[in-house]
């Protein structure tokens, strides 16, 4: 038996199961504590962000990202065509964000440059959609069985993705469903989760006692913030059973295909692990909900290294890798980098349903737009805390699903309860400019940045209408749903590589 082997068979072990709970019941213990005592608050807010990315070929075929990209500071993602660019945080200021927009561009041009050296780029896209020259559904569920753990082929050779996917696979006896317009297939693996790849701002919060008024505010917003980001609206055509109707397609297809690609791939435990969670009352209760989720795939710390726990991070390992498979649209990170006058200890929102953008321009705007709005709310005592948690989950769903046509729930800073997009979105930016203005940013630099997402409200073009409206033109004058969708699909990546903003599509 080799070491991968061996190691995903002792995480799903009993043993390891009862030694990874006491551990997280003891590390949960400090950590409420910690909030309690105010140890995680710091003297200011701060940002940071990730994005993920996938690599093509000359041809915009799916394709290896080459190691070079993960040695110019790109991470590793789940699938081998996978990468990811994660920023250090900074204040939540003008100078601080832009230096995040900064960070962003010079990390990925730097893991963009890299992977040219191998015939590969990189693409700022929420979902790959021109297959690899085997296909799909041979890309996809490429597995080799040794010693009854199954390893897919093109997931990253990581003993912990592993142990996760062998965990679902036993618990769906071999066969994970995914069922969406167009689509109903089985896969033997999870690595049908890395068609998606997305966005996620950070948000430090400077206290623990606050926390959860941010915390519910940021969940009364995902809805309308997914409404104005989506961008996969199809999957890779050779996915779509041969009867299906291309004028059904286009007329059902979700807007944000993401959603159900993670919830599908993943909710497999008595208690769905990827859902809007739901409002929280105190701070500690972000600890109670890590520890009480459906245990998963679970690893111990000295199995990955034998260094001393020397830090706020390795006292707390195990509790974390509990946290990272607490795959909620919006969940709570404690502990992290140095933050401007703070320290490794700190409290903050990773908002997680937002799709990678077509250009970097744009995915700074979400950021901006992202952190501006949550400090708003509060910033401004704003009512939509006074929404439903209710209307708030509907209306994340409904903009996956319809996009900006979906029915938006939201409340005014007047108290006025609507449905209206134009006021919704009125309402919604006025809160975000008020929110980055609170953080010293001048009023041009939040022009420029929440301007080009206004144009997509007036326009009512996201990304993924714009995708939508190119292959039903192409179906239109003749093409096949295969051939309209590869088409896009590679109009879409020149224009993502040669233009700032989505605007200047529009």
């Amino acid at each position: 038996m080799n070491e991968a082997v061996d190691l995903v068979e002792r995480s799903l072990s009993d043993e390891t199961e009862a030694a990874f709970l006491a551990r997280v019941n003891e590390q949960a213990d400090r950590l409420r504590e910690a909030l309690h005592d105010g140890s995680l608050d710091n003297p200011s807010f701060a940002v940071g962000l990730e994005m993920e990315v996938y690599g093509v070929d000359p041809d915009y075929r799916l394709a290896t990202v080459p190691d070079a990209s993960y040695e110019a500071g790109a991470t590793k993602e789940l699938g081998v065509h996978n990468a990811e660019i994660n920023t250090d945080p900074d204040p939540l200021t003008e100078s601080g964000l832009t230096t995040q927009a900064e960070r962003i561009a010079a990390q990925f041009d730097a893991a963009d440059d890299a992977a040219a050296t191998g015939d590969v780029r990189l693409v700022t896209d929420a979902m790959w959609t021109v297959p690899p020259e085997e296909g799909s559904e041979a890309y996809l569920g490429a597995i080799d069985t040794r010693d009854g753990v199954v390893f897919a082929e093109n997931m990253r050779a990581d003993p912990r993705y592993t142990a996760l996917d062998n965990e679902t696979l036993r618990l769906t006896d071999g066969a994970i469903s995914f069922d969406v317009p167009g689509v109903d297939r089985t896969f033997p693996s999870i690595l049908f989760e890395s068609l998606a790849t997305s966005i996620q701002p950070h948000l430090q919060i400077p206290t623990a006692e606050r926390f959860p008024e941010y915390y519910n505010a940021a969940i009364r917003t995902l809805g309308p913030v997914l409404a104005l980001s989506t961008n996969s609206p199809f999957l890779p055509p050779d996915l779509y059973t041969e009867d299906a109707d291309p004028q059904a397609v286009l007329d059902q297809t979700h807007h944000e295909l993401r959603i159900a690609v993670f919830e599908q791939s993943m909710n497999v435990t008595p208690s769905p692990k990827v859902r809007v969670p739901s409002d929280i009352d105190h701070p500690e209760d972000v600890v109670d909900r890590i520890v009480e989720d459906d245990l998963f795939g679970p690893f111990l710390r000295e199995w990955i290294t034998d260094e001393p726990r020397d830090s706020f991070g390795d006292d707390n390992w195990e509790f974390a890798y509990k946290r990272s498979t607490y795959w909620r649209w919006l969940r709570c990170v404690i502990g992290g980098d140095p933050v401007g006058d703070g320290n490794e200890r700190s409290l903050r929102i990773e908002y997680r349903p937002i799709p990678t953008q077509p250009t970097l321009d744009g995915v700074v705007s979400m950021q901006w737009l992202t952190v501006g709005l949550i400090r708003g709310l509060v910033e401004r005592e704003h009512p939509l805390t006074d929404l439903s948690w209710d209307l708030a989950e509907t209306s994340f769903y409904n903009a996956a699903r319809e996009g900006l046509s979906g029915t938006l729930h939201w409340m005014t800073a007047d108290g006025e309860q609507t449905t209206d997009t134009d006021l919704l979105y009125e309402d919604l930016f006025e809160t975000a400019r008020a929110g980055l203005a609170a953080a010293g940013v001048g009023e041009p630099a939040i022009d420029e940045r929440l301007r080009p997402l206004e144009r997509r409200v007036e326009t009512r073009t996201t990304p993924s209408i714009w995708k939508r409206e190119r292959v039903r033109e192409r179906v239109a004058d003749g093409d096949d749903l295969s051939t309209a969708i590869t088409a896009m699909q590679r109009q879409y990546v020149e224009q993502s590589r040669s233009t700032d903003s989505f605007a200047e599509w529009l």
